[in-house]
């Protein structure tokens, strides 16, 4: 039987790759030189040091802009809430989101399933897997799930006949 599944998976040296090219924009724009304003990354968390509330939007707007360089949607990153620092310099972390959790895991599933496709839906883990009879079903799924905008970034992976 065919079937694909929907995952939600970001390459994190990608991630690195624009920190990184944010930081040497950070140091070459005028409006950052003299500040303490800095961007730390740890494998999925990067923490956004900022001087104030002006600049730390700065920074999401940087960061937003460097990741889309790189293909990577804006929506995996899941901003914590911003906590303050030393005087009235702010701190915020932001987690890289991976995998679908539980919540829209079953959104989705319901979904599919009000939608009267001939296709199951199986949660496996933080990834779910359709199958169908006919390729054709599972392309109509797919199309439906795209009309659907969830908040994170869903891909479409091992498409089997």
């Amino acid at each position: 039987m065919p079937s694909f599944d929907i995952v939600s998976k970001t390459d994190l040296s990608e991630v690195a790759n624009a920190i990184a090219n944010m930081e040497r924009e950070m140091e070459q724009r005028y409006d950052f030189k003299g500040s303490n304003c800095r961007i730390e990354h740890n494998e999925a968390e990067i923490t956004i040091h900022a001087d104030d509330d002006l600049k730390l939007r700065q920074m999401h707007e940087m960061l937003q802009g460097h990741l889309a360089r790189r293909k990577i949607d804006a929506g995996v990153l899941d901003y914590q809430t911003q906590e303050p620092a030393a005087g009235q310099s702010v701190r915020q972390k932001a987690v890289v989101r991976q995998g679908i959790d539980r919540d829209l895991a079953k959104k989705l599933v319901k979904e599919l399933k009000g939608a009267k496709l001939k296709v199951q839906v199986a949660i496996q883990g933080d990834e779910l897997r359709v199958t169908g009879k006919k390729r054709d079903d599972l392309q109509g799924a797919i199309a439906h799930i795209k009309e659907m905008k969830s908040d994170i970034p869903l891909q479409f992976v091992n498409m089997r006949d």
